[in-house]
């Protein structure tokens, strides 16, 4: 039975472990977030957030949009192979109901395993 839990070993904490992915990483994006991924050495998939005070105005909004993406991650790790994920909020993300974040997110997820199997093909 798979587990569907967020530990502290599924979440990027470090700034070395965000950095390693900001160079020369994967790329998906969407109208309101953008997800930089690069493979890593462990067996399942780690996720990074970052939503800019200049993005959400709001501490709510900010923690809404971070809660929305953790629970997405939660249930779609499964589908994602051992790669480390940093999500960045775009431009006008406060405004957008919870249903159309979490479609936009689980196009995504799918989006970003395919474009790193690729990444290893090339």
């Amino acid at each position: 039975m798979d587990n569907f839990t967020f530990p502290r070993e599924l979440r990027l904490v470090t700034p070395s472990q965000f950095s390693r992915i900001f160079d020369h990483p994967v790329k998906a994006v969407s109208d309101h977030f953008t997800l930089l991924a690069k493979y890593n050495d462990l067996d399942h998939p780690r996720l990074g957030l970052i939503v800019a005070k200049k993005k959400e105005k709001t501490a709510v909004g900010r923690n809404k949009i971070k809660r929305i993406t953790r629970e997405s991650f939660r249930l779609n790790q499964h589908n994602l192979p051992n790669i480390d994920i940093v999500v960045l909020a775009r431009d006008g993300i406060g405004q957008v109901d919870n249903e159309k974040l979490n479609k936009q997110l689980k196009k995504l997820w799918k989006k970003i395993a395919l474009r790193c199997e690729q990444s290893l093909k090339k």
